[in-house]
């Protein structure tokens, strides 16, 4: 090749790559950009010191309800169902499911009787054993429990056992974690103890390593000792648990992930119950597990041992970080109701609860609460007075004695009614009133604009159950979670007069859905949330964040947009939020005014976004992440910048306030050249 050749060869190279170099940079310049950058609406966002307003600190709670077993078989961490065979009820012999024998009949025989050394819960179990160590089965002869729907063991870690036993003679039981079947097992130990020792009720406790990993497994309590054993109070629960507390690790820390300033608990209907009988009372679920009777909730139709107490739940509300907000009943169940003129005693309840959890270890129910473990009070500063019952016959009549009650005993706790008073005022004092709504997807996305209208005098509003329920749904859609996103927008825009909100419900054990949809799906050893779980942390900052004054100018029928400030680790930060409901993209340019450029200005953090390829896209336990917030870098953001927000998407932008730089040329006199120094 000549000279000539060579140097024109070279030059087009050269033009080729100043060309491409071209195209890059401008592709980058525009961050988040499509090909045609016009925008098509604008959120102009004022964010000059003092234009805001400040968020309440307990904006964004939860709400825990004993539904689709949530509690029992879910967050509390008991693998034993049935614990103290009381669920088949008191005429005996009862069914013990979900209890059955290892053996067959000619070698075993058990019943129920009411035998229990306990008080509160007299049923125990009668196992008759038939064989001996000649005759029966190599692996001897008993009563296996599955736990709900099988019980996770994990190789290596460690599982604690504890029953309640008497005999007529000496005993040699083996008490194992076994395979769904049997086949295999995963620990055992063996209770041996003489019949003078075991003539009485003994409680006998041993510790459980696993040699291997089974989701699946079960506990059993075999023998080959012919004779009589009853059996009671039965209770195997990891070591590991939160805090030492007995919550089941990964499901407490979905909680914690969502940062939640409040929870409400323990219902809802549970506290209700279809019948006053089958209503949850608080003082039949406080002090030693194996006392508490445990009762037959009738509204979702499942037995809890009430291991998860009244002491349990403000114990979760502190190891949260939460606001604990109790829901008590008021004497009203779905079916009956007790009369104003005899509601004494569920008043009366009610201010035992409270002492229970705010009492000193000196007063009636702060001593049994001490004698739990627990000397100093639990915090205790909001109570709801009764659950979805507004507008029955003795709900007001009621609702006025309790409310004088504890307004006297206890000033400062603020007091919810479950009347809505969001578009017309209370007949009757309150400082909060509850708002519930489940509804479609397009319904709730309109409601952004619910509380626009509301009187800012009176009481506030808590609104402590939405979600998007029907087919809209499904078992927790994409479309769901982004109606609830704009709908979240909408209280937070108004919360001046919207304190506190909460999603409904939030757990659901896959092996009883009585509620669809949730916001955490589990079984015994998985789990995942669903989009509407993720919707709720992109507001983990605002609570006792500043809302900050913006505007949404354009064609916006189809877009909601807000923006807050917030400090993290002495860092201020700005967050823009927007739901995109339709199916198009949009561009949306972001205008931020009130900085002054000379000292403060806006950088780039992070975008995170919510989508999926089809709008009732769901997640599952064979694709936990199909559809999750998806975070990248916020490249070359500015106070005045164009940002894309995907067809069916909720989409957040952090953008970092910082110091303005001002470079200044300094001369330096042992230097011939110049320097630039940061002021």
């Amino acid at each position: 090749m000549d000279m000539e050749s060579w140097k024109l060869l070279r030059s087009a190279c050269l033009l080729s790559f100043l060309l491409g170099s071209c195209f890059v940079y401008q592709s980058l310049r525009v961050v988040d950009a499509q090909e045609d950058p016009k925008p098509a609406v604008t959120l102009q966002v004022d964010a000059s010191n003092g234009a805001g307003r400040p968020i309440p600190e307990t904006l964004f709670g939860i709400f825990f309800e004993e539904i689709n077993h949530a509690g029992a078989g879910g967050l509390w961490a008991e693998l034993v169902s049935n614990r103290g065979f009381e669920a088949g009820g008191q005429n005996t012999p009862s069914n013990i499911w979900p209890w059955s024998i290892v053996g067959d009949h000619s070698s075993i025989y058990v019943a129920t009787d009411h035998s229990s050394c306990f008080e509160r819960n007299k049923i125990a179990l009668r196992m008759d054993v038939l064989c001996d160590s000649k005759d029966c089965p190599s692996g001897g002869v008993g009563v296996y429990n599955p736990g709900y729907w099988g019980m996770n063991i994990e190789e290596g870690k460690k599982y604690k056992v504890a029953l309640y036993v008497r005999s007529t003679g000496d005993i040699d039981v083996s008490v194992s974690l076994t395979s769904s079947n049997g086949s295999l097992t995963l620990a055992s130990e063996k209770i041996i103890a003489s019949a003078s020792d075991v003539s009485k009720w003994i409680k006998k406790e041993v510790l459980l390593e696993a040699k291997s990993t089974d989701p699946s497994a079960r506990l059993q309590l075999t023998t080959t000792k012919k004779g009589s054993i009853w059996i009671d109070q039965v209770s195997a629960m990891p070591v590991d648990t939160y805090k030492g507390h007995g919550f089941r690790n990964d499901l407490f820390q979905m909680m914690v992930d969502i940062k939640p300033r409040f929870i409400r608990f323990p219902g809802g209907c549970f506290v209700e119950g279809e019948w006053l009988s089958n209503a949850f009372r608080w003082k039949e679920t406080v002090g030693p597990w194996e006392e508490r009777p445990g009762h037959f909730g009738d509204v979702w139709k499942y037995w809890t041992d009430d291991g998860l107490g009244h002491f349990e739940f403000f114990q979760m509300a502190e190891d949260i970080g939460a606001a604990p907000i109790w829901v008590f009943n008021n004497g009203i169940s779905h079916n009956d109701e007790v009369e104003t003129a005899s509601i004494m005693p569920f008043v009366q309840e009610a201010l035992d609860g409270i002492e229970f959890a705010r009492g000193d270890a000196n007063s009636t129910w702060g001593s049994v609460r001490a004698k739990m473990g627990r000397q100093e009070p639990f915090e205790l500063k909001y109570v709801a007075i009764g659950n979805e019952d507004c507008g029955k016959t003795y709900y007001r009549g009621n609702y006025i004695v309790f409310y004088n009650a504890i307004k006297k005993a206890y000033p400062d706790i603020k007091i919810i009614s479950n009347c809505d008073g969001s578009s017309h005022p209370l007949d009757h004092p309150a400082d909060y009133y509850d708002y519930h709504i489940y509804t479609s997807a397009s319904n709730l996305f309109s409601m952004y604009h619910q509380f626009d209208r509301t009187s800012r005098n009176g009481p506030k509003a808590f609104v402590s159950e939405y979600a998007v329920t029907g087919k809209d749904a499904g078992t927790g859609s994409l479309l769901a979670s982004l109606a609830e996103a704009a709908f979240l927008i909408g209280l937070e825009k108004n919360s001046d007069i919207v304190e506190m909100a909460s999603y409904a419900p939030l757990f659901v054990n896959t092996n009883d859905r009585r509620w669809n949809p949730d916001a955490i799906v589990f079984n015994s050893s998985h789990l995942y949330g669903t989009p509407s779980y993720w919707v709720q942390r992109f507001f983990a900052e605002s609570s006792g964040a500043t809302l900050l004054n913006s505007t949404l100018k354009g064609n916006s029928t189809s877009l909601v947009a807000s923006a807050i400030s917030w400090k993290n680790n002495g860092k201020d930060y700005i967050r823009i939020k927007a739901v995109n409901f339709g199916g198009n993209s949009v561009n949306m340019k972001v205008l931020v005014t009130g900085l002054d450029p000379n000292v403060m200005r806006v950088t780039g953090s992070k975008k995170t976004v919510l989508t999926s390829t089809n709008v009732m896209d769901e997640n599952s336990f064979s694709q936990p992440e199909k559809v999750v917030p998806h975070e990248s870098l916020l490249e070359m953001a500015e106070e005045d910048m164009t940002v894309v927000l995907p067809p069916h998407s909720f989409s957040s932008f952090d953008l970092l306030k910082e110091s303005a730089k001002i470079k200044m040329p300094i001369s330096d006199s042992s230097s011939s050249h110049q320097e630039t120094t940061t002021v």
